[in-house]
This record gives structure tokens, C-alpha cells and sequence, in this order.
């Protein structure tokens, strides 16, 4: 996407902002919208950045934290401005929107549901984080200590690829089963 001043490709990606996030149909996180319209349309980050602080600053969409996250929903003013404004975005580019828009909702909610991350406490001990994800709520979170860099960066890998393994085990030694 090149930016210019023709206020017709202005609010043309603007409005598509608004489509993207109306198709949604429930709120999503900062990183998770960015990541669906970079798989849908070619725009960088720092016009998304713009665009989404232009449709925040004109009420069209909402953002709030939630559990260290900025999450984005759309207003009520931005479902009418995608009604009477709809007709900007061109058929080919809404046909692309419509035909990627599912599969790579799917493909991105997958990705962000399951996520770990460590941090370093001191040069040789670090805290690891490992989280579920769900529709915006946190299912699961657990923190644990590990002895060094590569024991941290083992915990997340694994839980990074083996989550739907060890999350069903873990629940059932907390549960008693």
C-alpha cells in the first residue's frame, strides 16, 4: 500500500479497517488485528498505527486493556459509517477481504491462544510464563521458575508445541483425576 494524500485511498483503508473489524464480530487484540489485515491486505504497521489512532480519535472503534493487552472493538458509530460508506472499498478488494478474512482468523486465533515467554529475574535465573487463551479470557496461566536461559527456553517451546498435551494432564493432577 502506498500513502498518499488522495483522501479517497485515505478513507478507503480506513473503511477497511472497519470492514475487517466488523467481520470479526467480537472484540480482538492489538496484535491479532494487526497480524489479520497485514494477511489480508498489503499495509505496513505504521499506516495501520495511523489508521487505527484516525477511527479511535473519530469514535469509530473502541480500545480498552485487557490482562496486559489492548483490545479493539467496533463502535456503534463505526457499524453505521461501514453502512454508509461501504461502497468505497471496490468490489475486488472486499471479494479478497471476504475469501481470506475466515481462514486466516482461524489461522491467527490459533496462534495467539496459545502463547509462553520467559524473562530474566538475574543472570541465571529466569521466570516463565505459560497461558491459554480464549475469546479474550485467560483459561489457563501458569508462571514457574527455571535454573537457567536453556531450561526457560525449553519450558516454552514445549509448551509453545505440546500445549494441548500438557494443559489436559496438568488440569487432571489439579483436579485429582
Amino acid at each position: 500500500m502506498k500513502l498518499n494524500s488522495d483522501d479517497q485511498t485515505l478513507a478507503e483503508s480506513k473503511i477497511l479497517l472497519l470492514y475487517i473489524l466488523s467481520k470479526v464480530g467480537k472484540p480482538i487484540s492489538h496484535n491479532e488485528f494487526l497480524e489479520l489485515v497485514s494477511s489480508i491486505v498489503d499495509m505496513n504497521y505504521f499506516y495501520f498505527q495511523q489508521f487505527l489512532l484516525d477511527l479511535l480519535e473519530d469514535n469509530f472503534i473502541f480500545k480498552y486493556i485487557q490482562e496486559d493487552s489492548e483490545i479493539y472493538e467496533i463502535t456503534p458509530e463505526g457499524k453505521n459509517a461501514i453502512d454508509l460508506t461501504i461502497d468505497i472499498i471496490p468490489g475486488i478488494l472486499k471479494l479478497e477481504v471476504d475469501s481470506k478474512f475466515k481462514e486466516n482468523l482461524d489461522t491467527i486465533k490459533d496462534k495467539f491462544s496459545i502463547s509462553a515467554e520467559y524473562t530474566p529475574l538475574t543472570d541465571r535465573e529466569f521466570s516463565v510464563r505459560c497461558k491459554i487463551v480464549e475469546n479474550n479470557i485467560t483459561i489457563f496461566d501458569l508462571q514457574a521458575h527455571a535454573g537457567s536461559r536453556e531450561q526457560a527456553k525449553n519450558i516454552v517451546e514445549n509448551w509453545n508445541n505440546k500445549a494441548t498435551e500438557i494443559y489436559p494432564k496438568l488440569l487432571g493432577l489439579l483436579i485429582g483425576e
